[in-house]
């Protein structure tokens, strides 16, 4: 049986076994199967050791172990070396690779929110746009890369101001502010932080002067609760929202993509799993 995993530390919010093990049925790989494991950072280097092996084909890494997998691995493809953020583990020529899909996730997601008429694989519509991260953690950097190479002004905040200095001198065009600060204006805010995981977790920062404003997006990278306090707040405010459901899917696509060679859809069928 060929085995495959999600490690991270909380993983009981990760849906990523029932999209892939969906897949693995839909086209016929009876001999695959997609688990998840809460892990220690300590693990980190057996579970290379297991892939190493072959006792494990394919890792997705989420929270948070992104960079921290990053010493024990042999290599990482472009996007990973440059956003220092490992989402997805496989060996090639015995080697263990390191690879980011949260970037193409993310951008993919954002082509099809925000599409130019005249291009639907470039979303110009970005451009000039002023967006707000909240967050400054593994996945952070695939977000910046992203939005920056549309033409986005980003704003910065982290409960950690020194994370978020961290990622500006990768991302020099980036502002930080303190947390619970906020740029004047903002067409966009991002969490990429895990806060809302759990049930009762809110961002304590004030955005009623948003209220009524339809315009404004405020975009969750959580999906599993597909609501947060984050998101439902904006929601009565009367803004527009969006969870990370999208952005979840697309990364997986390219991480079964890459395991298989097979490039699966999302039908309806998988989207009422995550239902």
């Amino acid at each position: 049986m060929k085995k495959y995993l999600v490690i991270g530390n909380p993983i009981e919010h990760s849906l990523s076994p029932l999209i892939h093990n969906h897949w693995m049925k839909k086209y016929r790989l009876f001999d695959s199967i997609y688990e998840k494991r809460k892990v220690e950072e300590k693990e980190l280097k057996n579970i290379i050791k297991e892939i190493r092996e072959d006792k494990i084909v394919g890792v997705n890494v989420t929270v948070p172990f992104k960079k921290l997998i990053i010493p024990f691995l042999d290599k990482l493809d472009f996007t990973a070396k440059k956003t220092e953020s490992v989402n997805t583990l496989f060996k090639v020529k015995n080697k263990v690779v390191g690879y980011n899909t949260d970037r193409k996730g993310f951008a993919l997601t954002m082509r099809e929110l925000f599409p130019d008429p005249n291009d639907s694989m470039v979303p110009t519509a970005l451009q000039g746009k002023n967006i707000f991260i909240l967050g400054a953690g593994g996945v952070t950097s695939s977000i910046i890369d992203a939005l920056q190479h549309e033409g986005a002004k980003i704003f910065l905040s982290n409960r950690t101001k020194k994370k978020a200095e961290e990622l500006k001198k990768k991302y020099a065009e980036v502002e930080v502010l303190d947390w619970s600060k906020r740029p004047s204006t903002c067409d966009i805010v991002i969490n990429t932080t895990s806060i809302g995981l759990t049930k009762d977790e809110k961002i304590n920062i004030d955005f009623s002067d948003c209220s009524g404003d339809k315009d404004k997006l405020f975009y969750d990278l959580i999906y599993n609760p597909k609501e947060t306090n984050f998101l439902k707040e904006a929601r009565l405010r009367g803004n527009n929202t969006m969870n990370g459901q999208r952005m979840f899917l697309n990364q997986a696509i390219y991480a079964f993509n890459l395991w298989t060679d097979i490039k699966p859809e999302i039908d309806e069928e998988v989207i009422k799993l995550l239902d």
